[in-house]
Order: C-alpha cells, then structure tokens, then sequence
C-alpha cells in the first residue's frame, strides 16, 4: 500500500481559488465509459456539497459531470449517468478531475484526451484519481514529469508510458498544475490535500471530520488536516497519539512514545508502521507542523512562539519544516490562509 505522498512542485498562485472570491471554484469531472463511480463520488463529495458548517457566502466548489455521449455506462455497467453536461463543459472549468477505469490498456477516445489537453493547456488544474492517470500520460501531460497510479497497474503504466517518472510507493504526486493520487481511497488523501492547499487546514479539517475519515497517512508529505485519531485496534496508538498530541510543546522524542506504550522504539515503529503506515518521528513532526499551520491560520504572528507551542523549538527550525512540508515560508503561508491575510509581514 502506498505509504505518503510525494514532494510537490512549486505551485502558481494562479492555481488556487481565491477564498474570498465571490464566485465558487469550478470543478469538472469527466465521466467516460467504464469509469469508477467511487471516484466520481469522491470528487462530488470532496467538491461538490454544500458546507453550510462553514458559514461562507457562496461554496468553495462548484462541480459539473462531462460526458462524451448523452449516456454513459460505468464501471462494467453496474451504474449508468444520464443528463450530465457536454464534454466541452471543460472549457470553463478551474480544475479538471479525471476519474480512472479499469480497462487502462483501451485507450481514450480522442475527444476525452482533447478536452484534457486543451483544459491544461489554458492552465487548469488538473487531477488523475487512481488509473486516470493513464488518461493524462496518454493525453502527453505527464511526460517527463512525476505521477502515481495503482500498484496493480505500475508495471503496465510504465511500459505504455515509458517517459513518465512513475512514484508507486506514494498516496498521490504534486507536479504543480497536475496532480495523481494512487488508487480510489487515495483520491481521498489527495482532495483533502487539494482543499487544504486552496482554502488551509482549518477549512480540510471541517472537511475531514465531516467525512469522519481518519487519514493518517503519511510518510513523505503531510496532508495536514486536523482530524479525528484513527481507529485503531489493541496494542492500539489511539490512546498513545493522544497524550502525544496533548503534549506537542514538550520536546518528546520517540524514546519518550515508546516509554509511554511501554515498548520498545523498534517495536513501537512497527505498530506505527502497520496501523498509520508512517514512522513515529514522521507523525510526530507532522503533527507539529500541522498545529503550526493552525496557530498562523488564527492570527498568531510571533514565530518564535508558534514554535514554542508547536514543539519545533525554534523560529528557524519553523520555517524549514513549513517549506519543506508546504512548499510556503510562513509569512506566504499566512497570506494565503491566514484570517488576516496580507494585513502584517510575519519576521
């Protein structure tokens, strides 16, 4: 099972809704025969319902389903979409969601690969859910670039599309405009890192909650929401994660987590291995990163004690985890999230 998620690319600032914008950010979602009605609900559920708990004036999505044909039948029949938009319906979409399918061998009708190629190319985001990856390699956006798909499908992604730099081992890739998340459930990592960068970890951790999906996750990039502990079973973390996320001010160590379960380190980093499928320095820096995150987003402009009640310690060690972990230094972090954004330049 993939582990985390990939290094993301620099972004544009162009590539964001603005949250504040009067008008919602416009999702399309291109529904082709025998695609994965999962993902399809995935999208609409991340993208599409309304979040009164939120208290905006307008939604911070707005999703259209595009069709090829007046009917489509997905995955092997089971479901069949009627009354979607046209597939030109892509020409006004800010982000584009390409669901996969399971016959990745067939490939793409050419009008399904036009419209993702000329929806990237006017500069929308794009995003490839599990093997709808082999749609963008086959539209020509992936090569040369990083991308993930399902494990089962690697050997035959890397031998159709041999100028992708495939990354199985990881929940989904960020290349800038164009994102892949690894399989159906990642789909699920990956909105929540979609809403997280759009719109911070305040807003995808109302999200999450309301999604109750525990995504703890990790490995290489965090997803950073706040959300609730995972269900765990015995020899269960739950209760350790707990008390460690009570005590994120303290200088804990992972010697410090295996004291308190009363385990050994290497024990303990099997257990976090197996129920997370993270390391215990990785969940506890992400977890220190993603309070971080929280105490810019609600208007805490001293560093030097965000990093105090966060655990980083420092000022300096602050901003190397926040770039390292958000590709953002914490003053363009608090621009962008930050409830007074723009109003202070954080030292």
């Amino acid at each position: 099972m993939p582990q985390g998620s990939s290094q993301p690319a620099p972004r544009s600032p162009a590539s964001a809704p603005d949250r504040r914008s009067p008008a919602p950010h416009r999702v399309a979602v291109i529904v082709d025969e025998g695609t994965n009605p999962f993902e399809v609900g995935v999208a609409t559920e991340l993208f599409g319902l309304p979040r009164p708990e939120l208290g905006l004036p307008v939604p911070l999505y707005e999703v259209t389903l595009c069709t090829p044909t007046r009917e489509v039948r997905m995955n092997h029949g089971f479901f069949t979409l009627t009354g979607a938009a046209p597939l030109d319906a892509v020409d006004d979409a800010d982000t584009l969601v390409v669901p996969g399918r399971p016959d990745n061998v067939v490939p793409r009708r050419p009008d399904v690969l036009d419209a993702i190629r000329r929806t990237h190319a006017r500069g929308a985001r794009v995003l490839g859910l599990c093997t709808g990856s082999f749609a963008l390699a086959e539209a020509g956006l992936l090569d040369g670039r990083r991308a993930t798909t399902h494990w089962m499908w690697a050997d035959t992604f890397r031998r159709l599309h041999p100028r992708v730099r495939l990354e199985p081992d990881v929940l989904y890739v960020d290349e800038g405009e164009i994102l892949t998340a690894a399989g159906s459930a990642a789909a699920l990592d990956l909105g929540l890192y979609v809403v997280r960068r759009d719109h911070g970890a305040e807003v995808a951790g109302a999200v999450s909650r309301r999604l109750v999906f525990a995504a703890h996750r990790d490995g290489g990039q965090r997803q950073f929401v706040e959300r609730p502990l995972p269900d765990v079973r015995d020899e269960s973390l739950g209760p350790l994660l707990a008390w460690a996320q009570e005590r994120l001010a303290e200088p804990l160590t992972v010697a410090d987590l295996a004291t308190r379960a009363a385990v050994s380190p290497a024990t303990l980093h099997r257990r976090f291995r197996t129920q997370l499928g993270t390391t215990p320095l990785a969940w506890l820096t992400g977890e220190r990163v993603a309070l971080a995150c929280r105490l810019i987003e609600r208007g805490e402009r001293r560093l030097d004690v965000v990093a105090a009640r966060c655990g980083l310690g420092t000022a300096a060690n602050l901003r190397t985890r926040l770039r390292r972990e958000t590709g953002l230094s914490p003053s363009a972090y608090r621009r962008r999230f930050g409830a007074g954004a723009g109003e202070a330049v954080m030292s």
